[in-house]
């Protein structure tokens, strides 16, 4: 896949989840997959606001649906959710390296200093 692609992907996901009603829809799908109905219960908003965000969501590939009779119910997307964490990891990891530095250099001027 193009490095473009993948970029792409990830700006419609972070920008996704710059919203923290769609954040806590993700957080619901979490816990198993949900209609449209049980994801609105918990907001003072319409469904069809919130048919809106999981749109958005579905866009940037973060959640699917599924059709199961007449139920059309909203999945989490552990692959797209995968792919941000690793994208963050990868910074995290290089950072806390650098604080492993730091606390190597801090501990020996401090046994340079006993």
């Amino acid at each position: 896949m193009a490095a473009d692609e993948s970029e792409e992907r990830l700006d419609r996901a972070f920008a996704a989840l710059g919203d923290p009603v769609r954040r806590a829809l993700i957080a619901r799908l979490s816990r198993g997959d949900a209609t449209v109905n049980e994801l609105a219960e918990p907001f003072a908003i319409t469904k069809q606001a919130v048919s809106r965000h999981i749109q958005v969501l579905e866009a940037a590939g973060l959640i699917t649906r599924s059709k199961d009779a007449q139920r059309r119910p909203c999945h989490l997307n552990a692959a797209a959710l995968e792919e941000l964490t690793s994208w963050i990891d990868t910074y995290r990891l290089e950072v806390e390296r650098r604080y492993r530095r730091l606390d190597a250099v801090l501990e020996a001027m401090e046994e340079q200093e006993k």
